[in-house]
């Protein structure tokens, strides 16, 4: 892959860019490179957005993202500044790469090498051994060629997709089916088919509304790996801020924007300290609804309130972070939890919102890999319930859930934790609304759905003000933490080429 995005004509420009989540610090550090006078504005006391680290009492959490994948898109975003991921940060792959928990008892460890997972799939279903071979080769060819033509080369427009390059690349790629459609047509196995898809999370997703093209991501989870960076995601960030630092941004945090005025070459950024910052460009990283609707007068607004009700979003979630005395020995670093049937628990995210009945979630154990998470003696764990959007939120109903999940975690894990927790906080819907501007409360966006998906995603150069710039998971490519680094890149091409 070409590591050396086309970025110029920004040099002397000054930039103002708004919100310190991935898309932003990645935004910045390619715009400072290319010779532009950067600054990044973070509304939270820490930098990273939804990357945030909640510290206390001993224990050490990463509060949204805390699966690293996709180490190629890491090793490809500091290579263009000349430098590597582990200039910042040591990766341990991790052994196995998470378990999994069925609600009949039954359980299975996915693991780093591909011949033993091609026999536990056999296990389940005669012939899926070598299904399991045929999706994922399949998988690993979308991956190349999507990250290649349609993730890394932005392309906005509808005319961007007439081209003979553009139909010789995705011949033969699912582009227009359903995942569930798809992962039947190799297996017959329920439980194979949610080894298959429940990598739809990190998309917002579920099987019934995300386009097949995404079988790609089976081709990260078997084939590349899954990867715990020493000191967890939150390492990722302050490398990341540091390569910033050596470019030249500035970063200020407790600086809530709360307007932006001007256009191209005479932009006025106001704070809620009642600070004013002053630039020739904009770049917004914040909720892309919540720059338009709150941030924007309505005559610069390129969507109408109408445009954010009619989206669909990704799942909000309910979070438990919870310090233990002892260790969880049934549970992996990464584990996850899955009714047999979940097609319930995603119909109360999509279709019917409700807290779930029957939740699916994942339990994230750092304390397993890193002993610094943790004082001596003690795990450091959460648990993640994917929710709709949206949904009231008391601390009545948080408390209710709350004890929903620990009783099942007991029942289908074996993890008693309900007399050792020493440390305990909740996170849900109203905390993303509130600290991160999040539409509805969604913990990741808009959804990866057919008609959420590349050119039908928000735009990165906003058509109502010269010189405002998104970037971030609801711009192209999309959700997630890799997404948005080359959100960032993507971004950044977009400034330059019309400055």
């Amino acid at each position: 892959m070409d590591v050396a995005p086309d970025i110029d004509a920004v040099a002397g420009e000054s930039v103002v860019v708004i919100g310190g989540g991935f898309g932003g610090l990645s935004t910045a550090c390619y715009l400072a490179n290319a010779g532009a006078d950067v600054t990044l504005l973070e509304k939270n006391e820490q930098l990273g957005g939804r990357a945030s680290r909640l510290e206390t009492d001993g224990f050490r959490f990463d509060m949204g993202p805390s699966w690293y994948l996709m180490p190629d898109v890491f090793e490809r975003f500091f290579g263009h500044f000349g430098r590597s991921p582990d200039e910042f940060y040591e990766l341990e792959r991790l052994d196995p790469h998470y378990r999994v928990f069925w609600k009949d008892g039954d359980k299975v460890d996915v693991l780093p090498d591909r011949e033993k997972n091609k026999q536990l799939f056999e296990e389940y279903e005669p012939g899926a051994g070598e299904a399991f071979e045929a999706y994922l080769e399949e998988s690993e060819r979308t991956y190349n060629i999507g990250m290649e033509h349609f993730v890394y080369e932005d392309r906005p427009r509808l005319r961007d997709y007439v081209d003979k390059d553009v139909m010789r690349y995705s011949w033969g790629l699912s582009l227009l089916g359903k995942m569930q459609g798809h992962v039947e047509s190799y297996f017959d196995h329920p439980k194979l088919q949610q080894l298959m898809q429940y990598t739809l999370v990190f998309l917002g997703g579920s099987p019934y509304n995300t386009p097949a093209l995404y079988n790609l991501m089976s081709h990260v989870d078997y084939n590349m790996g899954v990867y715990y960076p020493e000191g967890g995601i939150g390492a990722v960030v302050d490398g990341i801020v540091e390569l910033g630092e050596d470019l030249g941004v500035e970063y200020v945090t407790d600086a809530e924007v709360t307007g932006i005025e001007g256009r191209r070459g005479g932009f006025a950024v106001d704070a809620a300290d009642g600070e004013r910052y002053l630039s020739d460009l904009v770049v917004s990283d914040a909720d892309y609804a919540h720059t338009e609707q709150e941030l924007l007068p309505p005559r610069k607004r390129q969507y109408t309130e109408e445009y954010w009700e009619s989206r669909t979003y990704a799942p909000s979630a309910f979070l438990l972070y919870l310090g233990v005395e002892g260790d969880v020995p049934d549970l992996e670093h990464h584990t996850l939890v899955l009714p047999t049937a979940w097609d319930e628990h995603f119909a109360q995210i999509f279709d019917d919102p409700a807290w779930p009945d029957d939740p699916a979630y994942y339990l994230c154990v750092p304390s397993e890999t890193d002993d610094t998470v943790a004082p001596e003696g003690h795990s450091n764990l959460f648990a993640l319930v994917p929710i709709a959007p949206g949904l009231e939120d008391t601390p009545e109903l948080r408390e209710e859930f709350r004890d929903r999940v620990l009783d099942d975690i007991a029942e289908n894990t074996g993890t008693e934790l309900r007399d050792r927790i020493v440390f305990e906080e909740t996170f849900c819907v109203n905390d993303f609304a509130d600290r991160y501007n999040s539409y509805r409360g969604s913990a990741l966006g808009l959804a990866h759905t057919l008609r959420q998906t590349s050119l039908l995603r928000p735009s990165h150069e906003s058509d109502a003000v010269d010189g405002l710039y998104f970037t971030g998971s609801t711009t192209t490519p999309g959700i997630g933490v890799p997404m948005c680094l080359i959100s960032g890149q993507i971004t950044a091409e977009a400034v330059s080429k019309t400055t």
